[in-house]
């Protein structure tokens, strides 16, 4: 390696160290340009800083170096001095884009997500949940006290799951089922796409009524009120039964290894023969992989929701050894693990009882 070789090599690895230094403050310019409604502000064709700042009710010289920072972002594009508009990237933070994502953006910049990280060491060091020593409570019952955030953080969860129901309906044989309940389901986006794409199945979301305040609106729109009916309960006491199927998306990874071996429990125990739990969860590699294919599609994003779930949760990204250990002591059995390639990371993990 030749000397140029040897500081080119040096200055890229501490570029890196600075972009991801400088993280957290990219994370709070989207918070900003969400709050302040700039992509919609801006719009697709070249508009001055002054004319979004008049309509943003801030002042031109701030606004314009906000939208200089998205621009460096790749998120607007700058045409003529103090002239923008809004990247195909950037165009997932209009509210009205069908694949938005503010209110994903709005949820993991929000403080009470954001503050428990800044004891990331004292996690580590503990194993206990930062989040529940910051605020005095666990993370659900902070979610289940505040009602807007409760509200931010389903907005946020569909619009996490949006990708998954576009693949999911057409990655697995749902037509060998009769009915499915959606455990944990949410607002009901991944079941409503599954019922959509297999119109002889009916189905079930179970989650708690905070969980499922938005399900009614979302089954209305799908047309599935005949097909689809909302379960509230709590998956630690117990899983309503009359399904062959039983789903769950981005469950476990909320909760302990026991809380998991609990939820699995009350899925099998209503398990009827030839029934299949099936778990949409991200099962990371035993060995990380860095390669630049791995980087392209996760770009260890999975290994920080891994640490989020440490700090705010309790829970953990798991790899499939830990999912067969877990199902293994529910007295379920792993038959098969599938990447989903175009939802990567998540994979389908097919579970029959043991």
């Amino acid at each position: 390696m030749t000397n140029t070789d040897v500081r080119a090599t040096a200055m890229a690895d501490r570029d890196l160290i600075v972009r991801l230094a400088f993280g957290s403050m990219a994370a709070q310019t989207l918070r900003a340009a969400v709050r302040l409604r700039v992509v919609e502000l801006v719009g697709y064709t070249p508009r001055t800083a002054t004319a979004v700042a008049a309509d943003a009710g801030t002042e031109p010289q701030p606004m314009t170096r906000l939208l200089r920072a998205l621009t460096g972002l790749g998120l607007l594009k700058e045409h003529a001095p103090g002239s923008f508009s809004v990247t195909p990237a950037g165009a997932l933070l209009d509210s009205g884009h069908p694949d938005s994502l503010t209110s994903f953006v709005r949820m993991f910049t929000e403080p009470a997500i954001v503050r428990a990280w800044e004891h990331l060491d004292g996690s580590v060091r503990t194993g206990e949940i930062a989040f529940d020593t910051v605020f005095g409570t666990d993370f659900f019952s902070h979610l289940a006290n505040h009602p807007e955030l409760s509200a931010a953080f389903n907005a946020a969860m569909s619009q996490a799951v949006a990708e998954t129901a576009a693949v999911l309906p057409y990655a697995y044989d749902f037509g060998r089922f009769t009915r499915v309940t959606d455990v944990g389901g949410g607002d009901g986006t991944l079941l409503a796409a599954v019922l959509d794409a297999h119109p002889e199945l009916t189905g079930a979301v179970f989650d708690t009524a905070q969980g499922l305040a938005e399900a009614p609106k979302t089954l209305e729109q799908h047309g599935l009120g005949e097909r689809c009916s909302l379960l509230a309960g709590d998956f630690f006491r117990s899983v309503p039964g009359g399904s062959d199927l039983y789903l769950m998306k981005s469950v476990l990874h909320d909760w302990t290894d026991e809380q998991a071996v609990t939820i699995l429990t009350h899925c099998r125990e209503v398990l009827p023969p030839g029934g299949i739990v099936l778990i949409v969860e991200p099962v990371l590699p035993e060995v990380v992989d860095t390669s630049a294919r791995a980087a392209v599609s996760d770009g260890g994003i999975t290994y920080l929701s891994d640490l989020n779930m440490l700090v705010n949760v309790g829970g953990r990204e798991r790899t499939r050894q830990d999912f067969e250990d877990v199902c293994r002591r529910a007295g379920l059995s792993v038959r098969s693990v599938t990447p989903l390639a175009e939802a990567a990371p998540f994979s389908v993990i097919e579970t029959e009882a043991a």
